[in-house]
C-alpha cells in the first residue's frame, strides 16, 4: 500500500513515543512510504523554530527520510483548503503520488475525504484498519 503522511504524523513521529510512532514504523517496514517536498520543508520548520531540535540531527532526519519516494511540490493543485494554503499542497502531493491513503491528524484534510479521491484517515483509524487486517501487528 502506498501511504503519504502528514507532517503532523511525522512530527508527532519524531518527537514523541506512541502512536504515531508506531504508525511511521509499521509505513517504513511494511508499506510504501511517500512524503512531499512541501513536507518535508514544513517538517525541518517545526522541528528547527517550534521544538528546537538541533540542527545536525534534523539533517540527518531529512535525509533519512529522502531514502523513502519524496514527491516533487506539484505545480497546481485541483482542491484548495482555504482554512490552511499549505494543506492545499500536502493534499495535491498526496493525490500526485498517487498514495492509496494519506494519514493525517489535520480536521480540515479530514473533512475533505469524501470529496476527494483519495482515502484520508487519522493515524488511529489507519493503525486499525492495519490492525484487523494482520492480527500479528500490536494494537
Amino acid at each position: 500500500m502506498k501511504v503519504f503522511l502528514d507532517t503532523n504524523v511525522l512530527v508527532s513521529a519524531f518527537a514523541t513515543r506512541g502512536l504515531c510512532a508506531d504508525v511511521f514504523r509499521l509505513v517504513a517496514l511494511r508499506h510504501e512510504l511517500l512524503i512531499g517536498e512541501v513536507v518535508l520543508e514544513e517538517l525541518e520548520a517545526v522541528l528547527l523554530t517550534k521544538l528546537r531540535v538541533p540542527e545536525p540531527t534534523v539533517e540527518e532526519l531529512l535525509q533519512h527520510l529522502r531514502e523513502h519516494i519524496v514527491v516533487p511540490r506539484p505545480r497546481t493543485a485541483s482542491i484548495e483548503v482555504p482554512s490552511d494554503p499549505s494543506d492545499t499542497w500536502v493534499l495535491a502531493s498526496a493525490m500526485a503520488a498517487s498514495a492509496d491513503v494519506l494519514v493525517s491528524g489535520d480536521q480540515d484534510l479530514l473533512d475533505l475525504s469524501p470529496r476527494v479521491e483519495l482515502e484520508i484517515l487519522t493515524p488511529r483509524a489507519f493503525w486499525n484498519r492495519m490492525s484487523n487486517e494482520d492480527p500479528a501487528e500490536p494494537a
